[in-house]
């Protein structure tokens, strides 16, 4: 798997998922803190997806948030539990991991894309 941002990421994805990560980016920022200042892990993942998805912790309902993607909190280490990561591509992961106090770790999980995408957080 690419842990790159896909190029192939189509403006019907990116839009709904820009318009659904400013409404959440500040709840991604403190989970992502709280993830490693807790020592869980070094690497936060968040998982969004239009269903719910049996990857990681439910931490916003799109139906209560009035959201398109529900999001997950995960971590590395779980995805390689779960086989999303192969033991192979852990090394290449945390290569490509970029700055987690500037960029969110996304997971985009649906039926068209699935892929890792870093997305930036918003400048105060």
């Amino acid at each position: 798997m690419d842990y790159a941002n896909d190029p192939e990421l189509n403006g019907k994805y990116l839009g709904t998922i820009t318009k659904d990560f400013a409404t959440v980016s500040d709840t991604l920022m403190e989970a992502s803190s709280q993830v490693r200042k807790m020592d869980i892990s070094k690497y936060p993942i968040f998982v969004f997806a239009k269903r719910e998805v049996p990857i990681g912790s439910l931490l916003v309902n799109a139906d209560d948030a009035n959201l398109e993607w529900h999001v997950f909190a995960s971590y590395l280490e779980l995805f390689v539990q779960q086989g999303i990561v192969g033991e192979e591509g852990i090394e290449a992961f945390q290569h490509t991991y970029k700055d987690p106090n500037e960029f969110c770790c996304l997971f985009v999980l649906d039926e068209e894309f699935t892929n890792f995408v870093f997305v930036p957080y918003p400048e105060d």
